[in-house]
């Protein structure tokens, strides 16, 4: 058995899990979608106003596309291994041939396919409701590839720290409650105080959120954006890997 067909099965199995899993479907495309909602009317009645919601549609589409690569693969990857550890199912792995790094991409590859979905139903809802000012380019798909993968391996990382599914969720919108609004998504770091903005440049998702505005609203090079969430996503892959426990 090859490491492809050991990560095609494990990938498989999360497929299905995660398909019979009725509430967590509604939520992960549902949520989005709200927020959509939410945020597109905002934006729509304050057009050119100023303050926090005074750009066009377009200029929020990194924000949208940063909720689903980031809420959805910290709260699944670490929901699974800490599901994992309660029911000591990384014991029975650990008498297969599956190793941690290929069931860490066999996850990856769900979320990664699960995120795109969303992400295709988000956008075109966005510009179906809101006429968003904003074009599709080719780098959005690798750009939400590699935030998945980043945001996988931090989702394991926590999975690994928490001691339960409860504390996983709570972790992760520790995580990522912070990220959404402080990455430059939907406040720009001129909102920000002076000494603060040095740090934007330590969250992944500045990277990604940098790279899909150049990519679809500012008509600019995103190509060094690319590279450094090439690189976090190597590294923080491999952190992850690393972190998924062999046995309990």
């Amino acid at each position: 058995m090859t490491w492809i067909t050991r990560v095609g099965a494990e990938a498989g199995t999360a497929w299905r899990s995660f398909l019979r899993r009725r509430t967590a479907v509604f939520f992960t495309f549902g949520f989005p979608l709200i927020l959509v909602g939410i945020f597109g009317a905002v934006v729509q009645t304050n057009p050119t106003g100023g303050g926090l919601f005074g750009h066009p549609t377009g200029f929020y589409v990194p924000g949208y596309l940063a909720i689903i690569v980031l809420f959805t693969p910290l709260s699944r990857i670490g929901s699974s291994i800490a599901r994992y550890r309660e029911g000591n199912r990384f014991e029975k792995l650990a008498t297969t041939p599956l190793n941690r790094g290929e069931w860490l991409a066999a996850h990856t590859l769900v979320n990664v396919g699960i995120i795109l979905l969303a992400s295709v139903i988000v956008l075109g809802v966005l510009e179906l409701l809101t006429g968003g000012s904003f074009s599709l380019s080719p780098f959005l798909l690798p750009f939400i590839v590699l935030a998945v993968v980043v945001f996988c391996g931090i989702g394991a990382l926590l999975g690994r720290v928490a001691d339960s599914q409860d504390g996983v969720i709570a972790a992760s919108n520790a995580v990522a409650l912070p990220l959404v609004f402080l990455s430059e998504t939907f406040i720009t770091p001129d909102m920000l105080p002076v000494w603060f903005r040095p740090a934007i440049g330590l969250s992944p998702l500045t990277y990604f959120a940098r790279g899909v505005r150049n990519a679809t609203y500012l008509h600019q090079s995103a190509g060094s954006e690319l590279v450094v969430l090439a690189v976090l996503a190597v590294v923080f892959f491999g952190l992850g890997a690393y972190a998924v426990p062999q046995t309990e």
